[in-house]
């Protein structure tokens, strides 16, 4: 990604390494992956090479589900560009990946935050997928990343957008031979036994076939519009 990069702006290696203010031989080592890349380098590489958030480091979650709230998913999501919360001012940025990770990893989150996590997998659509499968498993919230990746492609699909559309249902392949049985909600474990009992009878095929408690529809969401 580093060196497509560098070539989109027809900078040679010594251009790159000049703006980037290391040498020409580091950035040759980093470029062929003989070198680990810093975080602070990819900072910097982001704003002078235009990289995308998805180059930024992949940082596991920190525990398991928690509903702490210490994470502002909220301004994470705004650094991303999701225009549901384009009014707020923020420029800490993480990868994408890691983003829908650990907000899948949540006990409960906002309603608008959810709302936002199909506009993750539909923006960015070059995300390590198979990081974040693997992830998912481990932490046991596959049939959540499902759910979210089946809206991101249902969008995709109503707006005729294939090539998404292939990419996330490549995805998908992946996490359906994970599939849980049992039943799970969408980051909203709080819900009363009456609302379960609502959920279960009113959800969408989606939502029945991933095992989740939710309303949430890709057709209600803003952004597929």
């Amino acid at each position: 990604m580093l060196k497509e990069a560098r070539r989109a702006k027809n900078w040679t290696q010594q251009d790159a390494a000049h703006a980037l203010a290391v040498t020409q031989a580091y950035l040759s080592m980093l470029e062929t992956g003989r070198r680990a890349l810093s975080k602070r380098f990819v900072r910097k590489a982001l704003k002078v090479l235009n990289l995308p958030p998805t180059a930024l480091p992949l940082e596991l979650p920190t525990g398991g589900t928690t509903s702490s709230g210490r994470r502002d998913f909220a301004a994470l999501l705004a650094a991303l560009g999701y225009p549901g919360f384009a009014y707020l001012r923020t420029k800490v940025r993480r990868n994408p990946a890691v983003v829908l990770l650990d907000a899948l990893n949540e006990r409960d989150l906002d309603a608008r935050v959810t709302e936002g996590l199909p506009w993750l997998a539909l923006t960015y659509g070059d995300m390590d997928w198979d990081w974040l499968v693997r992830n998912a498993k481990v932490c046991d919230v596959q049939n959540r990343l499902g759910f979210t990746v089946s809206l991101a492609r249902e969008i995709a699909e109503e707006k005729g957008d294939s090539d998404k559309a292939q990419k996330l249902n490549a995805c998908l392949e992946a996490v359906e031979r994970a599939r849980l049985a049992r039943e799970d909600t969408f980051c909203h474990d709080s819900m009363s036994r009456a609302e379960r009992a609502w959920l279960r009878a009113h959800r969408s095929q989606t939502a029945s076939h991933w095992n989740l408690l939710t309303d949430l529809e890709g057709k209600r969401l803003a952004y597929a519009l």
